[in-house]
């Protein structure tokens, strides 16, 4: 009667450790932003790492909150994602190890030709920011917990302006092609 528990037992770790048959190539989960798999990178890199280790790689592309929450719950084993404060938030905490700089992140405000907020000549994205807000123009938040997300978030802050004007659309939605 003890050895069924124990059986019961040896299954449910083996098939929580990752363990694989021996014809079956062993797998790695990577928790990654939907920028960079919307970017093609992966496509580009994964192929070669695949070929190179023998391992394949399962991606999950989500915002870095969600990708790092995936992390903080051992659902994946790498996470690969753009918002520092976070990942070194994440580190301390004892989710990760061997944080490696990657890749950066370039911030930018488009519109339309137009230009109705009148922005075009501002140099300086919390200006940037209060004229989108007091002209009341449209601005599409990712709303998603994306470093992109983040990354927005401190500009309005350090535009000590609330994102609540009614041009202010928060879609919770990655960067892929969407409408509005």
């Amino acid at each position: 009667m003890r050895q069924l528990p124990t059986l019961a037992l040896s299954v449910t770790l083996l098939s929580m450790s990752g363990v694989s048959y021996a014809d079956e190539a062993p797998h790695v989960r990577l928790a990654t932003t939907t920028s960079t798999y919307h970017s093609g990178l992966l496509d580009y890199l994964l192929p070669e790492f695949e070929k190179d280790t023998g391992y394949k790689v399962d991606v999950i592309a989500a915002g870095t909150g969600k990708a790092l929450k995936m992390g903080e719950n051992g659902d994946v084993d790498v996470v690969m994602t753009h918002a520092p404060k976070a990942e070194a938030s994440f580190v301390n905490k004892g989710f990760g190890i061997e944080p490696r700089q990657l890749m950066y992140n370039d911030f930018v405000v488009v519109g339309p030709q137009n230009d109705p907020a009148n922005i075009k000549e501002l140099s300086n994205v919390t200006d940037v920011f209060k004229q989108i807000s007091m002209k009341n123009i449209t601005f599409v938040s990712r709303g998603d917990d994306s470093g992109t997300h983040k990354k927005e978030k401190g500009i309005w802050e350090q535009s000590q302006i609330e994102p609540n004007f009614s041009g202010y659309r928060s879609v919770g939605q990655g960067m892929g092609l969407h409408s509005i």
